[in-house]
């Protein structure tokens, strides 16, 4: 099945959903492998090094060293990876609104880590901006 490119379409859809956790995000050196002990949900290989977010709880008993404490909020909508202007909308939406984000479009889904302290807000954003204020 091919994902939604109608930015119109993706917007209304985009059913926004809390994943429960406190997700943070760490940093290995480029030539480190990653422990098998723990289980990133993202990683993401750089020149300076590699990038990986995970739990809170995991990076805390693993002993890693981590920044951006965030909640992780996934748009349902199954858009296209060259779908123009979605993340573009809501990033500039929850600037608007003082919140910071780190967006991650994955083969399915786009994913959004904002501030702990911040989730309800952008959540409340991300439903206004589909018209699902009733969510």
């Amino acid at each position: 099945m091919t994902g939604e490119r109608d930015l119109d379409v993706l917007l209304r859809n985009m059913k926004p959903e809390m994943v429960d956790g406190i997700f943070v995000f760490c940093t290995l050196a480029p030539s480190a492998s990653i422990p098998a002990t723990i289980s990133p949900i993202l990683t993401f290989r750089e020149r300076e090094g590699t990038t990986l977010v995970m739990l809170h709880e995991e990076a805390e008993a693993s002993g890693l060293r981590y920044a951006f404490a965030s909640r992780l909020i996934t748009l349902t909508v199954h858009s296209a990876l060259d779908a123009v202007g979605f993340l573009a909308a809501i990033t500039a939406r929850l600037a608007e609104a003082g919140i910071s984000v780190n967006a991650v479009s994955a083969f399915h889904h786009d994913h959004l880590f904002v501030p702990v302290d911040q989730a309800d807000e952008a959540m409340a954003v991300l439903k206004e901006m589909s018209g699902a204020r009733h969510l």
